[in-house]
């Protein structure tokens, strides 16, 4: 479909925005995985479904490597009357920060840096030699889960377990064309599933397969035994790890000349606070990553909310808004565990008024930069990457006609 066909010229969207909207604040989910990576969900209707019923009215796909999930997000959208916001997920490295040993926001993998794109364009582009490197990225990334899946069989014949995962069928039955390490968990505690019976032959067979360590987990929580089995043998010191190649990763400044290419936003991923208070060698200090990213030519960043507590949600949002950043906020769904598709901090926590006015602003700024790009071939980001910040505020009202024009017609 040609989803910009929906909406009137610009200056009609204004004049009928002006007349028609109410000013609310829309709610805003901008990250979210679907299937075509790894997801909690089935399949996209079934997520869009659940943004109607929350009233979250503008949701951002943000699967790994992927845009393929593009056209069925557009449709499944604009049948629901939801706004979508077209991302991408990558995982850079940056060698400098490596080299230092600083963490950055992967908590366990020094200079390992996921990066998101927003507002990608829609229909998809990608030209030479960005193409080519995200072919590149995909096949890499699916080597590595295939090289991971054949050591889970061997460790599984070890424990004289009786079956094996057959990797093309993981591929064909559980995935959109990506293999990614939850698939192969997914998998493999199917087959455990259906090759023992009773639930005395399954924790002993665990057992054996995490050397001696006990299944913590009841085995009716899919998800959590899912998560033993990506933690006991397929992370970073588990039996069936295996290190990723170099050559899988690009480097951040490539990463954001892709993303950049693909005609979206580079954005940087906050982890910001955990569970103890603890934060990463990079973001401890929110003045020096917003001066470092700013260098970087990254002018906007997002946060998982549910990692976080209010008050540092509150702290950095807020801080990064003012900054000059585009901010939004996701909830990330790439997990076996179904949660809410509307956003809460750490414990449940109900996000803040200020938090949910920010992120509306943010999504705006990416709707508007969206439909900009596909009707004028340039949008918030000059060719250059540097943000039109002397016109920020136009671009939040050009957002808002569009969301309200969908959400109202």
């Amino acid at each position: 479909m040609n989803f910009w066909t929906l909406f009137p010229a610009k200056d009609e969207l204004i004049k009928w925005s002006a007349q028609n909207s109410d000013g609310e604040t829309r709610l805003v989910n901008a990250h979210l995985h679907t299937p075509y990576s790894f997801s909690a969900f089935t399949n996209i209707p079934q997520a869009l479904d659940m943004a109607v019923a929350e009233n979250v009215k503008i949701v951002g796909i943000n699967d790994f490597y992927s845009t393929d999930g593009y056209d069925e997000w557009a449709s499944a959208c604009a049948e629901r009357k939801l706004f979508p916001l077209f991302n991408i997920e990558y995982i850079s490295l940056n060698r400098e920060d490596q080299a230092a040993g600083i963490k950055v926001n992967d908590p366990n993998n020094p200079g390992r840096t996921y990066l998101s794109g927003k507002g990608l364009s829609f229909p998809s582009k990608l030209d030479e030699p960005f193409a080519s490197q995200l072919s590149h990225l995909r096949k890499e990334s699916n080597l590595h889960s295939l090289m991971m899946c054949n050591k889970i069989n061997h460790l599984v014949d070890n424990c004289r377990g009786g079956f094996e995962l057959n990797f093309d069928e993981i591929k064909a039955s559980l995935t959109k064309g990506m293999v990614r390490e939850r698939h192969l968990a997914k998998a493999l505690r199917e087959k455990i599933a259906s090759r023992y019976h009773t639930v005395e032959e399954q924790e002993h067979f665990y057992k054996s397969l995490f050397g001696g360590k006990q299944l913590k987990s009841s085995l009716t929580n899919t998800a959590a035994v899912e998560n033993e089995i990506r933690g006991n043998l397929l992370k970073a010191g588990g039996i069936a790890f295996i290190p990723e190649d170099p050559k899988a990763f690009l480097d951040m400044e490539e990463v954001c000349m892709l993303i950049r290419n693909a005609g979206g936003i580079p954005t940087y991923p906050l982890l910001a606070d955990d569970t103890n208070g603890k934060f990463t060698d990079f973001e401890e200090s929110k003045e020096r990553v917003a001066e470092t990213l700013k260098k970087r030519d990254i002018f906007s960043v997002e946060f998982i909310t549910t990692r976080n507590s209010l008050a540092v949600l509150e702290e950095y949002a807020t801080y990064f808004n003012e900054q000059g950043f585009v901010v939004t906020l996701g909830t990330e769904h790439n997990t076996p565990a179904m949660e809410p598709i509307q956003l809460f901090a750490r414990n449940n926590t109900p996000l803040s008024k200020k938090l949910l006015d920010i992120n509306f602003q943010g999504a705006c700024i990416i709707a508007a930069h969206q439909y900009l790009v596909a009707t004028e071939g340039t949008g918030y980001l000059n060719k250059k990457g540097k943000p039109d910040l002397k016109n920020r505020a136009s671009y939040i009202t050009l957002g808002k006609a569009l969301i309200e024009h969908i959400i109202k017609s």
